[in-house]
């Protein structure tokens, strides 16, 4: 049995391969770069060795620091994670030469699967569908452009040795087929180093569709069901499922068949997904993974099997301890990617820190696969995946309905994310009564980053609430705010300092405050604990999280799934109750740090005059009319008592 096991990855899959090294009694060893010095899985291992520069170039992708991290733990086992190392055939060749075991297969199977040409000549040879195309060695742009014709338009080129979507057009004219090919191929130069291509013809409503194999060093293998990959943006996932939606059981029994002749055709070993393009009842071979998959957890959920300890296990040399009849499916299960990403500006990636992360309580149904925690970064350098929600339940609609719920409670706060718009997917009818295809998410794009009106609303409101409660009650420079009620003949009305165009104000009660946001009225009241907030808004109940920053003086509020930035217009509260003298007056002790004008000067209502700091923070008092500065009561740097006067404003005489 193998004892020591080094993760050659770093965040989410390093910890999923950690959790279950030591559920079998390995020891662990983690290495990290510059950017990882306090991440997670370096927490969670029994070693962690640096191994270089933020850049993966510098560190996760050097195999010789990978291999001399090795040695120097004293592992006798390497396994690669998913990306990185895990698909390459030099490394795991290393591995075998320094007598470490790779988990992972033979070389020689990376190899062969490698190249997406030399892939389909090897499942051709084994009987395995191939969508008509081109995949041979003959790059001239001539030849090819008439090998595209043969094949019929719409045409897909596709980098031979590329994936994630890099160095792949869709032609849908001869005309247009150089300038496409060119662009492709320097796509796959500079991703890939090198500008080999293949063409297929170009599926147009295809679902992906993929088959979990597994095989071991005796010869068996065997599948473990299928997961639909359809929903995808930019050629990548975004919500993977298993079992495949609506398959016969012949259809499901044929694609599982041929994902074991193509593992059987290159001698494979461990686990490896092969995918298909499902178009009707015909499917055709598009690639074999030859690593772990980033959706192995569905699998796993509805066959029961832990993937990890099989690679682990069979990469010591035990056989498969399950034969194709002992395979069973029970239920279904449903993953989303919740990436740091602005879906509404083309899902550009974004980073920064995780001032808050709130995840739903796991059980049997529901499982969280993260690498980070509140106070991590979200790192520029690396895939911005912040962690997999994966649910379970013993239908597909039940499983949609608890994935719903669970990103209704996964809340983020510091960037962009994709929660709301993964809810909006899971909760869309062409989603929930059909399976779509790959081109889904692209054609309804526009509907599933819609803003909601009325959500906008809620959350305004639930901002507005927090900021009444959070900030202007403590932080009012108007002594008499805090004495509700109590306004010579005026209602006590606040102003509501966000930095948005709307306006809004709110005017506070005995049963709370009547909240006005663009001339509609709300009637509100909330219960703060902790960074939860819940509040009756017109009769109705909502609850929501919420992170407040006070260095940025800003709230983030995650309602449902959505997540809402504020800021506030000002630092520091100003009134703007009229004639009310008392709002220069000192709101608590302190001290005078700053007269913002000259005495004698006419100032008008609203503007700041005079500036204290209390508690590590500054207080804007201002002009509670227009008129004119006579005098300031305290020089700058003098203490400060609760209530005292800071300057005296003499009216201007046309002010009431």
């Amino acid at each position: 049995m193998l004892k020591k096991i080094l993760i050659a990855n770093r965040g989410e899959i390093a910890c999923r391969i950690i959790k279950t090294a030591k559920r079998l009694g390995l020891k662990t060893v983690a290495v990290y770069s510059d950017a990882d010095a306090n991440a997670l899985h370096v927490k969670h291992a029994d070693e962690a060795y640096h191994i270089g520069a933020s850049p993966s170039k510098d560190s996760y992708l050097v195999s010789e620091k990978i291999l001399s991290v090795a040695k120097r733990s004293g592992a006798d086992c390497i396994h690669p994670g998913y990306g990185f190392l895990s698909e390459n055939d030099q490394f795991a060749e290393a591995c075998a030469k320094n007598n470490i075991v790779f988990i992972g297969p033979p070389a020689a199977a990376i190899t062969a699967m490698g190249s997406k040409s030399r892939s389909k000549e090897i499942m051709a040879a084994a009987n395995v569908p191939l969508v008509p195309g081109y995949y041979g060695q003959n790059q001239d742009p001539e030849f090819l452009k008439q090998e595209a014709i043969k094949i019929g338009f719409p045409v897909l080129i596709k980098a031979a040795f590329g994936g994630g979507g890099k160095g792949m057009r869709v032609v849908e004219h001869a005309d247009e087929f150089q300038l496409a090919l060119q662009g492709a191929q320097r796509e796959a130069i500079a991703g890939f180093g090198n500008d080999l291509v293949l063409l297929e013809r170009y599926v147009t409503k295809p679902r992906h569709v993929e088959v979990q194999v597994f095989a071991d060093s005796h010869g068996h293998c065997v599948y473990l069901g299928d997961r639909d990959c359809s929903l995808q943006r930019r050629h990548q996932k975004v919500i993977e499922e298993a079992p495949a939606p609506m398959l016969s059981d012949s259809l499901r029994k044929a694609m599982g068949e041929a994902a074991v002749r193509c593992a059987q055709a290159i001698n494979y070993v461990g686990a490896g997904t092969v995918e298909f393009l499902l178009c009707g009842n015909d499917f055709f071979f598009m690639e074999m993974n030859t690593r772990l998959q980033v959706e192995h957890p569905v699998t796993e959920m509805v066959t029961g099997v832990d993937l990890v300890e099989w690679q682990i296990k069979i990469a010591s040399g035990q056989a498969l301890s399950l034969t194709q009849e002992q395979v069973t499916l029970s239920g279904h299960a449903l993953e989303a990617r919740i990436y740091a990403e602005d879906p509404s500006n083309e899902f550009i990636p974004c980073s920064g820190t995780i001032k808050a992360m709130l995840t739903p309580l796991q059980n049997k149904h529901i499982r969280v696969d993260t690498g980070v925690q509140a106070g991590a970064e979200i790192s520029s350098f690396y895939d911005p995946m912040i962690a997999k929600l994966i649910v379970w339940d013993e239908t597909r609609p039940l499983a949609i309905k608890r994935l719903q719920s669970a990103l209704e409670q996964f809340h983020l706060a510091g960037f962009s994310c994709n929660v709301e718009f993964l809810h909006k997917l899971a909760s869309h009818e062409g989603f929930v009564t059909a399976q779509p295809d790959t081109h889904f998410i692209a054609h309804n794009l526009d509907e599933l980053t819609a803003v909601n009106p009325q959500q906008e609303d809620v959350s305004l409101v639930l901002a507005s609430l927090l900021y009444l409660s959070l900030i202007k009650n403590k932080e009012s420079a108007d002594a008499w705010d805090k004495q509700a009620g109590f306004r010579l003949n005026q209602h006590n009305k606040i102003h509501i300092a966000l930095d948005l165009p709307q306006t809004i104000s709110a005017i506070e009660g005995q049963h709370g405050y009547v909240i006005t946001l663009d001339g509609n009225q709300f009637a509100a009241q909330a219960f703060i604990e902790q960074q939860s907030i819940t509040a009756t808004i017109n009769g109705e109940k909502y609850t929501a999280d919420f992170y407040y920053d006070q260095e940025a003086h800003a709230i983030d509020l995650m309602y449902l799934a959505s997540q809402h930035h504020y800021k506030f217009k000002h630092k520091h509260y100003i009134s703007e109750i009229k004639n009310a003298a008392a709002s220069l007056a000192a709101p608590l002790n302190g001290t005078v740090v700053k007269h913002l004008c000259e005495i004698g000067s006419q100032v008008t209502e609203g503007m700041g005059v005079v500036v204290i700091e209390a508690m590590k923070m500054e207080y804007t008092l201002a002009a509670p009319f227009d008129g004119q500065l006579m005098s300031y009561c305290f020089a700058e740097g003098e203490l400060v008592t609760h209530g005292a006067m800071l300057a005296i404003v003499e009216a201007s005489p046309n002010n009431d």
